[in-house]
């Protein structure tokens, strides 16, 4: 999808430097461009921000007075469906590898603007945006249509090897550091990168990146590479987590609470905790690199938007300090936390164990963030399934379908979307801080231990709420 610059409004004020660094530390999980913000200025975005930060405030000091027994029986409770019907599997796997492999063709020989070429608006609507949102709410959707699962079985079959049985085994040491590593590649060509939404180039990086995890399986066995390396699963895997649908250790697909698996789970090792903060943190910077305030910083005007080519090298640094900074921002909190609850854990689990809670922040801002991009933009993707190749077909008796920018344009579109963005910045914080008792109470087993253990994060969180609702009501530049 296409950048598109923001209201072109002079700030308020000027904020001092320390500010942008704390603004890096906004935590998101998904990884996509913002379409306009600047309508929600027309807003008393002022007043929301107060309300927001005094609510989840309150959501702390809420909890002292609820007994922690009855949390558990709430996070406890679920709904069995039935059976997961693991037999759709392969076939949905191969259905998926062939709609990757045709959205590739038609990035190399359709249309080259990213608004007519659905792999473009696939890549960076559908699945960073729409299916994010989906995995929140419905579960590991990912591991149905995941495209190297039923290639890797034919293949292994073809070559008369076991799947079970890869000839290279994954160090235990190598932990999800592999993923970490992909995950800042993907992450610099996203947000760095002068032309990612290019279909050609984007063509390009989709299909060699199949290709590279496809062999990587074919050496180590799919489940030991997507479950540490190849950083889609990954990602996908953890957000999973925060659903009200999924699948439980019997096997049985059941309902249950937003956020109840997210405490079953175990605690993240130091890598896995560390991928999970750079996937917020690089989103962060993903909204902050686009500001008035962030031009101001480095001295451009930002009504003379230079180009991304300009700012490769003052972005690729921004990004880096986020994902640097937002965990130590992180680590140190629980690490004073831990502290003021006068314990003696080991410090790699207790953080692994809180990180979980930032997945309600994380999704909780995706859907803020990424908003009017879905909105609009899922519509060009309707157009453009029904012509892939731009050859005038109309398979789907959509390729003349006109495109309602509307939907998310005018004064009563802004109060309907800023209204949702909001509640959803101030409920994902909630049920962050929420979470975040839980586990502390579980970990510490008193309610005055997680209570002091949890001080920290419930400051960090406040302050995310207040800097989260900032980010998405000041202009952009780009």
């Amino acid at each position: 999808m296409v950048d598109r610059p923001g209201t072109a409004a002079p700030p308020s004020g000027r904020w001092p430097w320390p500010a942008g660094l704390l603004l890096s530390l906004i935590p998101t999980s998904a990884l996509a461009h913002a379409s306009d913000r600047g309508h929600v200025l027309l807003l008393p975005t002022g007043h929301y921000i107060i309300g927001g930060a005094l609510a989840v405030a309150a959501s702390f000091l809420v909890l002292l007075l609820v007994r922690p027994e009855t949390l558990e029986r709430l996070a406890a409770g679920r709904l069995t469906i039935g059976p997961a019907p693991d037999a759709l599997r392969l076939p949905l796997s191969l259905l998926s590898f062939l709609v990757l492999a045709i959205l590739v063709l038609a990035g190399v020989f359709g249309s080259r603007d990213p608004l007519s070429n659905p792999l473009s608006l696939t890549i960076w609507t559908l699945l960073w945006v729409g299916l994010t949102l989906l995995q929140g709410l419905l579960g590991n959707l990912w591991s149905w249509i995941n495209p190297w699962y039923g290639p890797h079985r034919i293949a292994s079959a073809l070559l008369g090897k076991s799947v079970d049985a890869p000839p290279l085994r994954l160090p235990a040491w190598a932990g999800l550091w592999p993923a970490v590593v992909l995950f800042l590649g993907f992450a610099w060509f996203e947000l760095i990168d002068p032309a990612p939404e290019d279909p050609l180039r984007l063509a390009w990086a989709v299909g060699g990146y199949w290709l590279f995890n496809f062999a990587m399986m074919l050496l180590f066995g799919f489940e030991a590479w997507a479950g540490r390396c190849e950083f889609l699963s990954v990602f996908f895997g953890m957000v999973a987590r925060f659903g009200v649908v999924g699948r439980e250790d019997d096997e049985k697909v059941s309902l249950r609470l937003p956020s109840a698996r997210l405490l079953q789970t175990p605690a993240l090792a130091l890598s896995s905790t560390v991928f999970l903060l750079f996937t917020l943190a690089s989103v962060s910077f993903d909204g902050l690199s686009r500001t008035f305030f962030w031009f101001a910083l480095n001295g451009l005007n930002p009504l003379e938007f230079p180009g991304r080519t300009a700012l490769i090298a003052i972005n690729g640094v921004g990004l880096a300090i986020a994902c640097v900074l937002l965990a130590l921002v992180f680590f140190a909190c629980v690490f004073l936390g831990e502290k003021l609850a006068g314990t003696r854990r080991h410090f790699a689990v207790t953080a692994g164990t809180f990180v979980w809670s930032i997945v309600p922040i994380a999704l909780a801002y995706h859907f803020s963030h990424y908003l009017t991009v879905l909105l609009v933009n899922s519509q060009y993707a309707l157009v453009a399934f029904s012509d892939p190749f731009s050859l005038g077909w109309d398979l789907f008796g959509t390729a003349h379908m006109p495109v309602r920018a509307a939907v998310a344009a005018g004064s009563d579109s802004a109060w309907v979307i800023w209204n949702a963005q909001a509640a959803a910045i101030v409920g994902g914080h909630v049920l962050a801080v929420l979470v975040a008792h839980m586990l502390a109470y579980r970990l510490h087993g008193t309610a005055r231990a997680a209570t002091l253990s949890q001080l920290p994060l419930t400051i960090l969180m406040i302050a995310y709420t207040v800097l989260g609702l900032w980010l998405l009501s000041t202009p952009t530049a780009a």
